[in-house]
């Protein structure tokens, strides 16, 4: 248990004088709003609005990518338990377009110089539309999908990240906190495949973002995937 100042009541770690600045600063510029901030009050953890984390978006491609995007009609998947991530993927954005991006941020490497030429097939795609998927909202990858392969993911029907919507959540996650994802595991991008049908995953190694590849059947306690919640196609 925290201890207490007995001058004043107040816990040694509760929050500074500078933080209830920033608090009020952030209110007033809409980044916490009534119905994100009663969400905290009830559970501990602030939950974004869709048209909040719509809004982010837009401004996140504006400003990292020159884009003037509409999401107005945007359809967004039905939300499940614990998914809280919206990721939002351009129409016609490339890897290697992200990648660069993110190379401009911070240290990348990468096993193929062109990943969009590398990578042949992807679960979902951006080439008519943009597209929105959940995640669950996680520094590191899913912990329930550990020692499971892309083969066994596949096979369960598990919808697994691809490797464009796992480098934007690394860009996104850096433009909101300056820290970066999976420190200690690797995201197993079980959404794409390369030409020879191994798959891509990543990881932040001390330094640098690193992607790299591995065979579909390969499986380990610190290869996981990240759980998707698309929209589902239509039924004929």
């Amino acid at each position: 248990m925290a201890k207490s100042h007995a001058s004043s009541g107040w816990a040694s770690d509760a929050p500074t004088p500078a933080q209830f600045k920033e608090f009020f600063a952030q209110i007033e510029k809409g980044r916490i709003t009534k119905s994100s901030l009663q969400g905290f009050l009830r559970s501990g953890k602030v939950t974004k609005t869709i048209e909040k984390q719509k809004q982010e978006w837009f401004y996140f491609y504006r400003r990292n990518f020159g884009l003037e995007l509409d999401f107005s009609s945007l359809k967004i998947p039905e939300q499940q338990s614990g998914f809280e991530r919206l990721i939002i993927v351009a129409q016609g954005l490339t890897l290697n377009q992200v990648y660069d991006v993110c190379a401009k941020n911070f240290s990348c490497s990468r096993y193929a110089d062109d990943l969009d030429e590398t990578i042949t097939w992807n679960s979902r795609n951006s080439d008519k539309d943009n597209y929105a998927v959940w995640f669950r909202d996680r520094k590191e990858t899913d912990e329930e999908l550990k020692n499971l392969s892309a083969d066994q993911l596949t096979e369960k029907k598990i919808p697994g990240i691809t490797l464009l919507e796992r480098l934007l959540y690394e860009l996104k996650y850096w433009d909101e906190t300056d820290e970066h994802l999976d420190i200690s595991n690797w995201t197993l991008c079980a959404g794409s495949r390369d030409a020879d049908g191994r798959v891509p995953s990543v990881l932040w190694d001390s330094d640098r973002l690193r992607v790299r590849w591995g065979f579909s059947n390969v499986r380990s306690g610190y290869l996981r995937s990240r759980a998707a919640v698309p929209c589902l196609p239509k039924a004929d």
